[in-house]
């Protein structure tokens, strides 16, 4: 059996207490002087960039200025969240028994991340939950790209690099806790197990047709299950 097991990060892995929220928020001010339509806006399966550029575009910012700003605002954004998030994250029921269930399997099962996180912050993210984020041997950021079903192709081009293997269709599986993980690689006919620990109910996921749904990610022999099968 071989597996490339991408893990999205927020409501998926770990809960890291709004920072990241209020992180972005605070950046966008000093670089924009605005956030955008910030309340009610679920930031939940999207990327950083998408996430900038949804709130700006929406008040009529223009393209070129909100790209003019983003090489300032990361380093902000990560600065702000390093200083916020301490002792604020927590990881999700079931989760270091599951990365370590996966990480003792075999050497042609690649732990990954597949996230809207720019690079830096989701490292932040992983190592304040306690979780060891050199484990993820692979993974696809919000750096890489903006729009999110462009990520799974680069984590697999990646796991192609460091392993040799061409993973491919349900050898691919995609754990993570919003529509918008379940729909991302559906062109690439990857394997999707939604977990409703973030923002979206089991009603709403079990809509979007995941190839596998749990509440949470605690009963760790019947996640593998759905994972290897």
């Amino acid at each position: 059996m071989r597996r490339l097991i991408l893990f999205d990060i927020d409501g998926t892995l770990l809960d890291a207490g709004g920072a990241g929220r209020r992180a972005i928020a605070t950046a966008m001010v000093k670089v924009y002087g605005q956030t955008g339509r910030l309340d009610g806006y679920r930031m939940g399966g999207r990327t950083d960039p998408q996430i900038v550029r949804e709130l700006l575009g929406g008040v009529g910012v223009g393209e070129a200025e909100i790209e003019a700003g983003l090489e300032a605002l990361w380093p902000m954004y990560v600065e702000g969240l390093r200083h916020d998030i301490t002792g604020r994250v927590k990881a999700l029921p079931g989760v270091p028994a599951l990365l370590d269930r996966i990480h003792a399997y075999h050497p042609e099962t690649v732990l990954g991340l597949l996230t809207g996180n720019v690079v830096e912050g989701a490292r932040l993210k992983v190592e304040a939950a306690g979780l060891p984020f050199g484990r993820f041997r692979v993974g696809a950021y919000g750096s890489d790209h903006w729009q999110r079903p462009e990520l799974p192709a680069i984590a697999i081009q990646r796991a192609r690099e460091l392993t040799g293997i061409g993973y491919q269709g349900k050898e691919v599986v995609i754990v993570g806790d919003t529509p918008f993980d379940i729909s991302c690689g559906a062109h690439l006919g990857v394997r999707t197990v939604a977990v409703a620990t973030g923002g979206h109910t089991m009603e709403e996921l079990a809509a979007c047709g995941p190839d596998h749904l749990f509440a949470d990610l605690s009963d760790t022999e019947a996640v593998w299950r759905a994972i290897s099968d």
